[in-house]
This record gives structure tokens, sequence and C-alpha cells, in this order.
């Protein structure tokens, strides 16, 4: 496994998240995991952020973030399929990076454990931040500028895309975003899995990833999938979600199919965690998830 801490807030804000990597290393995530790799950084464009939406896309921060992605593919190229890569974000717009950078190896899935589904059309989003509509943007809905870098127009398709977790449709039919379950992506939000149990949705998962014909899978980890009782160190933050034994339990089977790739981790927000003893628990939850069975 290799650490890429890619610490980029151009699709949020400066509002803390820039120091996910900084705060789970010093925590001691590295050695948690027996990473014994050098940790590689890479270089955002968090200096040249905007608070104000271009006019062309609708979007914070097109341009430099478009840089930022080609920066962060190409060190995700260098690992993906030798090197386990875990990417520290930073936003969740880090998987414009990431999944073009799979679309340049070949035909890449992703799974999503996300409280929200990201799928807002630019002119929808409340916001224009990028971390509203990244599972959009990855599937290839949006302005070309973001959607088509290097014309790798979609970076992933549908059918090889899984979103668990989703509990925010209530904000989603207010603000007038897109469905996600209105298209072949597979949905399961939370309250499927409440209904279904966590333990059967987690084997139907991954017998459902291993029926995909793709070279391989990334794994998207957004923090605030996490219950809120255990974790309130996010930006916009939703009552209920997934406790850590759940999680680990549904990463651990989608990793016993050998199609996992690399993870990203983004969104928690070390700033709201004043003590760190969120920090603590989410270094050892990520230990838990690779400890050896």
């Amino acid at each position: 496994m290799t650490i890429l801490a890619a610490p980029s807030i151009l699709g949020l804000r400066p509002s803390g998240v820039e120091r996910l990597a900084e705060q789970l290393l010093q925590a001691g995530l590295a050695e948690r995991l027996g990473i014994k790799q050098p940790l590689q950084f890479v270089p955002t464009q968090n200096d040249q952020y905007s608070q104000q939406r271009d006019p062309q896309t609708h979007c914070l921060n097109p341009l430099p973030l478009r840089e930022f992605s080609k920066t962060l593919g190409s060190a995700v190229r260098r690992c993906v399929p030798e090197n386990f890569p875990i990417v520290l974000g930073g936003d969740c717009s880090i998987l414009l990076g990431i999944m073009s950078a799979l679309k340049r190896l070949g035909t890449y899935g992703i799974v999503s454990l996300d409280a929200h589904a990201d799928f807002y059309e630019p002119e929808k989003s409340t916001t224009g931040e990028v971390a509203d509509m990244d599972m959009a943007i990855i599937s290839g809905r949006g302005p070309d500028l973001l959607t088509n870098i290097d014309n790798l127009k979609p970076y992933v398709q549908d059918q090889h895309t899984i979103h668990i977790g989703q509990r925010d449709w209530t904000e989603t039919q207010h603000y007038g975003s897109r469905d996600i379950r209105q298209t072949a992506i597979t949905c399961m939000d939370l309250a499927t899995l409440r209904q279904h149990g966590v333990a059967r949705q987690s084997a139907w998962v991954a017998n459902h990833l291993q029926s995909l014909t793709i070279a391989g899978c990334w794994l998207h980890y957004d923090t605030d999938v996490l219950a809120d009782d255990l974790n309130p160190a996010v930006d916009y933050r939703l009552p209920g979600g997934l406790y850590y034994d759940e999680v680990e339990l549904l990463v651990r089977s989608l990793l016993t199919t050998g199609k996992i790739v690399g993870i990203s981790v983004s969104i928690f927000n070390p700033a709201l965690d004043s003590d760190g003893h969120i920090t603590a628990s989410l270094v050892e939850h990520f230990g838990r998830i690779f400890d050896p069975p």
C-alpha cells in the first residue's frame, strides 16, 4: 500500500478538510496500516481557490480543479495496479483525478460510500461546489471542462458504479437534484441497508461487484457516511448513518473480491475535532478494515 496525500479543497472550501491527511498521519495511520512506502504528497492548487462561480460552468474553481485532477491522476496511475494507493483528501472532487486516471488504464468501476448522492447539476447546486456533483461528473454529466479531461468522458460507466449509504433524499428533492436512482447506477441507500441488514447487503454488493466485467474497482469513502454521533466532524451534517463495525464489514467484503485497486478518503474535517478523539477513532477504524482476518 502507498499513501497519497491530496489535500485539495477546490471542490469545497478551506474549512479544515485540507488537514485530513496531515491529522490522520500525525495520529499514526501509516504505522497502524503497516505502510513502509514513503508518503507521496500531491501538489494542490488550493492557493488559487476562489469563492466566485465560473460563469460558463457554474462551478467553483473549474480550471485549477482540472489541472489538479491531472496531477493527481498521474500519481494514481503510477501506483495502480502494482501498489494499492490510499488517497487522503481533501474533498471528494478528488474523484475526478482518480477516475480519469483509471479510465486511461482500462475499464474500472467505483463503489462510493457517501451520505450524499453528489449528483447535482451545477445550476441546481446552491454552492457551485464540485463536491456536490462529483458522482455526476465522473459518470459524464456536467460541463465538458470537468467531465471530459483529455477526452476520457465518461470516466466510469453507470453500470459499473455502486453508491452506498445515501441519506440526503429530503435535501436533494428540495433543491431539485437529479435522482441518482433514475439511472443504471446501483444504489443502496441507508434505509435499504437498515431494512435488509448490512451483512446481507454487503454479501450482495460483493457478488454484484464480482459479476462486473471490469479491470478493477475504486473504493471511495466519504466519512460523512458514518453515523453523525460518531463523526460530526464534517461540513454538511445529516442525522443517522452507519457505525464503524458496519462499514468495516462492508469494506472487508469488498476487499475479499480482489477487485478493489485503491481507496480514497474525504470530507473528514479535523478543525471540528477539537480534542482529536474522532481522528484517533478513524485511525483505529481503518486499521481494523485492513487487519488480517
